[in-house]
């Protein structure tokens, strides 16, 4: 493969990256085998109580589940992981975080005992490179990513590791980051982004809370909106967000669930589509809305 062509595989032309570098890039990379294109997801994870309850959410979450290759390994983007700085995790075993108050015991009692990969962690830090990224020890899996997971592969039998959200960078420094580790998705790598495109708490309509498909005028009108453009792979619009309508404002009020969206479509080819599901609005004003990558 020539120097030019292996830039540009892995996103980093821009990046004035030397040899040394670049050879301990591929020499990690070498590593993990090539293997049939993994597809993207962002899931909608909603509350915590979706990780023990049986609902047309957690059957999305299934049913897509089905349409997947086995991964060899997963990275998670969790919205619960909002950090200065970019932090993976590295540890052989991730404990299961309980991040949360105020929920049934039953809930706190739920473990997700699927391994670390330090060897990925490795080699996604080399691939964020010049981004400063630490390898952390303490961390584990938030429910942003165990509550999902244990739906999509409840052995836990696949490695998992999770990448933080630097909440003092911008989402166009988010999408560009996330194109840096396209590669891995040829060597069996599944790439989750957790959150919630529209998630604002401070508005849920509680007594209408379990109410189907029930969102307030300018959650519609969001939620339509940006179906169209992901549809359209019109991406300019939800990267620029804070520039936005009203509606908008009111629909993503923090970025924290917002940006694993950013991540997932920075991830996407060209020739890819997008698929939709669990597209439905709850409380008034949150969404599930959950996408495939392919």
């Amino acid at each position: 493969m020539e120097r030019a062509q292996f830039l540009q595989l892995l996103g980093l032309s821009a990046m004035g990256l030397g040899m040394n570098t670049l050879n301990d890039i591929k020499k990690i990379s070498d590593a993990f085998p090539a293997s049939e294109k993994m597809p993207v997801l962002f899931l909608g994870h909603g509350s915590p109580m979706n990780g023990i309850e049986e609902n047309q959410f957690t059957k999305g979450f299934q049913n897509i589940s089905k349409t997947l290759q086995k991964p060899k390994a997963i990275i998670c983007v969790s919205a619960h992981w909002f950090t200065r700085g970019t932090k993976v995790t590295a540890m052989e075993m991730p404990k299961t975080i309980h991040d949360f108050g105020g929920f049934p015991q039953e809930l706190y009692e739920q473990q997700y005992p699927a391994k670390g990969n330090p060897k990925l962690a490795k080699e996604t830090k080399k691939l964020l490179h010049p981004a400063l990224v630490e390898l952390d020890e303490k961390w584990g899996l938030d429910h942003g990513a165990w509550t999902v997971l244990k739906h999509l592969f409840p052995k836990a039998d696949i490695p998992v590791i999770q990448l933080s959200i630097d909440y003092t960078k911008d989402a166009q420094y988010h999408f560009e980051l996330a194109k840096q580790l396209n590669s891995l998705r040829d060597k069996g790598v599944l790439i989750i982004g957790s959150g919630n495109i529209i998630h604002n708490l401070r508005l849920v309509d509680w007594p209408n809370f379990n109410k189907e498909n029930h969102g307030y005028d300018w959650a519609i009108e969001v939620r339509e909106t940006i179906n169209n453009y992901l549809i359209d792979g019109n991406f300019n619009p939800l990267i620029n967000y804070e520039k936005q309508s009203k509606a908008f404002q009111l629909a993503i009020p923090s970025p924290d669930h917002y940006l694993p969206l950013i991540y997932s479509l920075g991830l996407k080819n060209d020739k890819e589509n997008i698929t939709l599901f669990n597209d439905n609005l709850m409380a008034g004003s949150l969404s599930m809305t959950s996408l495939k990558i392919s």
